[in-house]
């Protein structure tokens, strides 16, 4: 096999999921959508608290001490999140699914309501945190990209097809169009493992997977409705909780 063959098969998951969601999603009510949006996010939210759990991953205890964890994470997010609204990660995140919308709408000779056009914003935003946030996206992408295998990636392929389903039935389109999401986050990281040579220490990858847990209860919440908190902006915090972990060892 060769490096990014776990992305191709993770963006082919997710076409076919979506597909079949969307074909799926007509003969569903609203309330059964809205039902399984719901759920999606209870799922979501158990799986950020099984990422978050690795706050008390001993290997980053002992790299940085015991209560440097929460202090890093607390850190990382708050900069990540000033870092990210002043970029507008969120909003570019937002525009470029309009934009997309709109492009394909076009291609289709349709006029797409403002209401539709919400909903594909909010499959292609929500599909692409999920997706492209958690530990299986940076390791995978990293072991496959120096050539340990793209196992990991298979076994997320396996998970995100499943959950383009659900997405798909509930929110349309956006979600197909989440495999650009993928090929850009998924192929730079496999892009920069081969650039490397080795995977994240494990006190980084613990502060990476934790960090990720946190953000990916904000797109829980934004699928249960209950707030819709800007997660994109958040996403520098990802790059910051390795970086942050990596001074403060070299600190002590």
């Amino acid at each position: 096999m060769f490096p990014g063959i776990g992305t191709a098969v993770n963006m082919v998951t997710v076409l076919l999921g979506a597909t079949f969601g969307v074909l799926l999603g007509h003969r569903l009510s609203q309330r059964t959508r809205d039902v399984v949006t719901d759920g999606l996010g209870l799922v979501t939210l158990l799986i950020a608290a099984s990422s978050a759990a690795d706050i008390g991953s001993h290997a980053w205890s002992d790299a940085v001490g015991s209560s440097a964890p929460m202090l890093i994470v607390l850190g990382a997010v708050l900069l990540g999140g000033i870092l990210g609204s002043v970029l507008g990660i969120e909003q570019g995140l937002e525009g470029f699914g309009g934009h997309l919308q709109s492009w394909l709408a076009r291609r289709l000779a349709a006029h797409p309501e403002s209401a539709e056009r919400e909903r594909f914003i909010e499959g292609f935003v929500a599909s692409s945190l999920v997706f492209c946030v958690g530990p299986l996206t940076i390791l995978g992408s990293l072991n496959d990209g120096i050539g340990n295998g793209a196992d990991q990636l298979f076994l997320k392929s396996a998970l995100d097809g499943f959950a383009a389903i659900a997405f798909a039935a509930s929110l349309g389109w956006g979600v197909a169009a989440s495999a650009l999401a993928i090929l850009i986050v998924q192929g730079s990281l496999t892009l920069l493992g081969a650039a490397l040579g080795n995977v994240l220490p494990a006190a980084e990858l613990a502060a990476v997977t934790a960090t990720g847990g946190l953000l990916l209860v904000g797109v829980a919440l934004r699928l249960l409705k209950i707030r819709q908190v800007p997660v994109g902006d958040l996403l520098p915090a990802l790059v910051l909780a390795p970086v942050l972990t990596a001074l403060v060892q070299l600190a002590t």
